[in-house]
C-alpha cells in the first residue's frame, strides 16, 4: 500500500523543529506531536520534525516550511532509518 499525505489530516498536528536547527535557518525538517530532531543544532542546519501518535505512519516535515508537505514513513522503515544514523 502506497502512503499518501492526502490520506491523513495533519492540519491539527503540532510540529517540532529538529534539535539540529539553529537561529540562522538552515536545511531544517520537522516531524508532529511534532517534535524536533535531537540532531538539530544552534546554527540552523538540517532541521526536521516528526509527528508522534499517528497510527501506522511516521510523518516527517521540513521545520522551515511548516505548511508544506510531509513525508510519510512506515514505522519499521523510520526505525531502520533512525538506527542507521
Amino acid at each position: 500500500m502506497k502512503l499518501s499525505g492526502s490520506d491523513y489530516d495533519l492540519s491539527t498536528a503540532t510540529w517540532h523543529k529538529s534539535s539540529y536547527s539553529g537561529g540562522s535557518g538552515g536545511d531544517c525538517l520537522e516531524v508532529a506531536t511534532w517534535r524536533k530532531s535531537t540532531y538539530s543544532g544552534g546554527d540552523g542546519g538540517d532541521c526536521l520534525e516528526v509527528l508522534d501518535g499517528v497510527p501506522e505512519i511516521v510523518p516527517v516535515r521540513d521545520s522551515k516550511v511548516t505548511d508544506g508537505p510531509a513525508l510519510m514513513f512506515r514505522p519499521a522503515a523510520w526505525a531502520a532509518f533512525v538506527a542507521s544514523l
